[in-house]
Parts: structure tokens; C-alpha cells; sequence
């Protein structure tokens, strides 16, 4: 398997334990649009409005880049989104829904074991992780294959290969599995499964909380949790203050990689529609800017370097970073990701190094919260 070197992202840091989100927000007493906001601007003031909201210490902290640039932070809720965007923007979206992709099993043996469904293959066979029971450190070491999990509902699950590597036979992180479900996948999930869930988390929380209010189609393993601080009243006022929104479908796989490894291939979607609008957003002067690093895969997978894209659907095994920039997205609206994840990469390829890193050290100076229900950024190139 190809390894990253992470080496190459400049934004380097520790995360302390408290600033994990344990929780959804609407458990720590706010709304979905109520966790914080950091706007970290590469273009100084430009297209930012309102300087207060700012529950992480409000008004702005200017920094310097390496290029000589001004950065600007401002720290605000989500809710104020609008007031960092200008008329002409383009926001563009990810469609696809979160599948309740863990099941509790059983090993031949009789020992417990955890299944994440990650990703279906075009053969109908499904990428799988099998991980311990207390579902701590990562997957079971001694998987092989050949062998057989017994899911609820009496259905049998047969590992058939080690993947990505087919050669390998104990071991492997993932695996291509085939079910005897006799509805499919995704329907014995919606009757049997539950969300993914990790270590940092307190509780389990119902699949409604890993939807986003774009969630159309069905077929992520894991929330793509950028959008999950949007409401349908943030949406309208976006739109009426002329923001423009358009959508395209990546499914996410399982995000428990291993430092260095790139992500999974991922079957994305880019509509003609919506690549009409990037074009001409980008003729006029506004800017795209993706909510999350799934949006920015799938519009990247579809863009030429002279900043064109062409509508397409397909697998995407695109990694963005020092050697391939973003050609069409200007800024993306993120949560906060992990010290040792592949997409800091992709951050500093669309909103350059010094943005990123002068976010994540205000977002750790303020005590911003990391992960799915954790609070945002908004990154402007």
C-alpha cells in the first residue's frame, strides 16, 4: 500500500484529551448552528463581515504569512456563516447519507467482534473492518481469510480477501466481505446496525445525529460531518442573500486509518449542474468553496489543472497535497481534524500552509473541539 509522508504537512500539533468532543453539541446545551466558527482568511478582511459572536473571544487576530500576506481570525458561531460569505459564492455540498454501518458479531470461535462496513465494491462485495469488541486501539490482529462472522438475524459473513493487498492472509486492516443478507447490504444495516462510533466518544447516539440536512442518498460509512452545523434556516438565508448551493455525492469509507495511509478510493459524483455552476461562479469572480474535505475530493477528482471540470461519477483515489494543489476550490468549510490525519494535506492544498497552521493554533489557543461533533473552520485561501 502506498504511505503518506505527513511529513510533508507543515501544520504540526498536539491535541490534549479535553479538547475531544465526547458528544453531539445538542448534549452540551446548544444547536446544531451553535458550535463555534474560526475563520482563518488568507485574503485579510476581504469578504469577512461581522468580527463578534465570538463565544472563543470574538474580534479579529491578524497574522503574518510566509509569503508576506495578512491572515485574518475571527472567531464567531456557525450561525453567522453568512457574514463570511459574499454574494456569488458557491457553496457546494456532499448528498450522501450515513449509513448505521457497525454490527455486533460473532467469530467462529465464539469470540465478540465489531464489523464496520466501509465502502461496496462494484461486485457487490463490501470493504470491512473487524475490530474488538470494546472497539479499543485497532482492527483484530489475527482476521484471516476464509473465515466466517455470524451477524444478527442468523446472516453469515464470509471474509473472502485481504484488502488492498489480496496476497495477504491474517491480519489485514480491511477486507472485501460478501453477506448472505438476502435484501442487501444497506437494508440489513438500516434493521441491524448502528453508527460508527470511536473511542473519544461518550455513549451512543441515535443515526439522526450522524445526518446531515443535505443527507439524500445513502452510503457513508461515516458522517461527512462538515455540513453538520447547517439548518435548513442557515440554507435559506444563504440562498437569499445570494449564495449560490450546489451538490455532489462522495460516500465516505472508514476514517480509522493508520498514520501514513492514504484514503480509501471513494465513489463520488459531480452533476452537470454542478459543474455549470463552479465554471461560471469562477468566470464571475466569486468563490468555491466545498463544505468538508468530500466535497473538495469530489470536485478535485473532476477538475484539469487550467481549473475546468467535467461531470463525471466514478472512484476517486485522488490525494491532494504539496504535489497536486486544488485547481477550482478556493476555500472549504471543515471541522477540526486529527494531528496525525491525511487531511491536513488537503487543507494546505486549497487554503496554503500558513492558513492552516495559523487555524489550528488559534483553535487550540481558544479550546475549540475537534472531531464530528466538535466545532468548525471556514478557510479561505
Amino acid at each position: 500500500m502506498k504511505v503518506l509522508d505527513l511529513a510533508a504537512a507543515q501544520t504540526r500539533f498536539s491535541l490534549p484529551d479535553e479538547l475531544h468532543a465526547a458528544e453531539p453539541p445538542e448534549a452540551r446545551g446548544l444547536t446544531r448552528d451553535g458550535v463555534r466558527l474560526l475563520v482563518a482568511d488568507g485574503g485579510g478582511a476581504e469578504g469577512g463581515g461581522a468580527e463578534g459572536g465570538g463565544a472563543a473571544g470574538g474580534g479579529a487576530e491578524d497574522g503574518e504569512a510566509a509569503g508576506g500576506g495578512k491572515i485574518t481570525v475571527r472567531h464567531a458561531r456557525f450561525r453567522e456563516l453568512g457574514a463570511h460569505l459574499r454574494p456569488g459564492d458557491l457553496l457546494v455540498v456532499n448528498t450522501s447519507g450515513t449509513l448505521p454501518a457497525a454490527v455486533d458479531a460473532v467469530r467462529e470461535d465464539g469470540r465478540g467482534v465489531i464489523v464496520h462496513f466501509s465502502t461496496e465494491l462494484d461486485d457487490g462485495r463490501w470493504l470491512a473492518e473487524l475490530r474488538p469488541p470494546d472497539n479499543k486501539g485497532g482492527p483484530i490482529p489475527d482476521g484471516r481469510v476464509g473465515e466466517a462472522v455470524l451477524l444478527p438475524g442468523g446472516v453469515r459473513l464470509h471474509v473472502d480477501a485481504a484488502y488492498p493487498d489480496p496476497c495477504t492472509i491474517t491480519g489485514s486492516r480491511l477486507w472485501a466481505v460478501r453477506t448472505d443478507a438476502p435484501a442487501g447490504v444497506p437494508a440489513y444495516l438500516a434493521e441491524h446496525g448502528r453508527p460508527i462510533t470511536y473511542g473519544y466518544l461518550r455513549g451512543r447516539w441515535p443515526l439522526a445525529h450522524y445526518q446531515t440536512v443535505f443527507s439524500r442518498d445513502p452510503g457513508s460509512a461515516e458522517m461527512p460531518s462538515a455540513a453538520r452545523p447547517f439548518t435548513n434556516d442557515i440554507v435559506l438565508d444563504l440562498i437569499a442573500s445570494g449564495v449560490v448551493v450546489a451538490p455532489i455525492t462522495l460516500h465516505t469509507g472508514v476514517s480509522s486509518l493508520e498514520a501514513g495511509e492514504p484514503p480509501l478510493p471513494e465513489r463520488y459524483r459531480v452533476p452537470e449542474q454542478t459543474a455549470r455552476l463552479v465554471e461560471l461562479t469562477r468566470r464571475s469572480g466569486g468563490r468555491v468553496i466545498a463544505v468538508g474535505t468530500t466535497a473538495t475530493r469530489a470536485l478535485e477528482s473532476a477538475a484539469l489543472p487550467d481549473g475546468s471540470i467535467l461531470p463525471g461519477e466514478g472512484w476517486t483515489d485522488l490525494v491532494l497535497g504539496p504535489d497536486r494543489p486544488a485547481y477550482v476550490v478556493d476555500g472549504l468549510i471543515s471541522g477540526l481534524h486529527a494531528p496525525d490525519a491525511s487531511h491536513l494535506l488537503l487543507l494546505e492544498a486549497v487554503a496554503g500552509p500558513d492558513v492552516v497552521g495559523r487555524a489550528y493554533e488559534a483553535a487550540l489557543e481558544h479550546g475549540y473541539l475537534w472531531h464530528e461533533f466538535g466545532d468548525s473552520s471556514l478557510l479561505l485561501r
